[in-house]
């Protein structure tokens, strides 16, 4: 069986098949999967908020979906000249009772927004998504056939 490489909060990786990619930890945060289909070379970034502007002095760009997710894609591009890419998305639930009308509130459905916003103007298609509810997950990457299969905290255990 192969290991995993691990994504941490505000980061991406990119590998190609076999290797798979693992992030854990998505509560309002969002896991981004973007996978080249010809070569078999993918990403997984784990996202923590929707869009850096308002924001200065950015350090990590991995952060934010807006940044983050085009910068995923164009790591991805260097590998190969062809590539011919799809996603699949996990996150964004609401883990703390929040009024949609806090400026707080909803970040897991802002982080879900944005993501899906930067995809489709990047001309990606998202072919999986499991996101929303209250319950946590992890979300794991296989780059052989882009499996990918997310576990919730409360047990259950969905394949996109």
């Amino acid at each position: 069986m192969n290991s995993y490489t691990r994504v941490g909060i505000s980061e991406f990786k990119v590998r190609q098949a076999p290797k798979q990619l693992i992030t854990i930890g998505l509560g309002s945060c969002v896991g981004i999967a973007v996978y080249d289909t010809i070569n078999k070379i993918g990403g997984l970034s784990h996202v923590l908020l929707p869009d850096s502007t308002g924001f200065t002095g950015i350090d990590k760009p991995e952060k934010f979906a807006n940044l983050a997710i085009p910068l995923m894609v164009e790591a991805i591009k260097e590998k190969n000249k062809y590539s011919s890419l799809v996603a699949k998305i996990a996150g964004g639930a609401s883990m703390f009772y929040q009024s949609e009308e806090n400026e707080f509130g909803g970040i897991g459905k802002k982080n879900v927004e944005a993501s899906l916003k930067v995809l489709e103007d990047l001309g990606i298609p998202v072919i999986g998504k499991n996101t929303g509810g209250i319950v946590g997950r992890t979300m794991m990457v296989d780059l052989e056939n882009f499996q990918v299969t997310i576990r919730t905290v409360d047990k259950k255990i969905i394949i996109l």
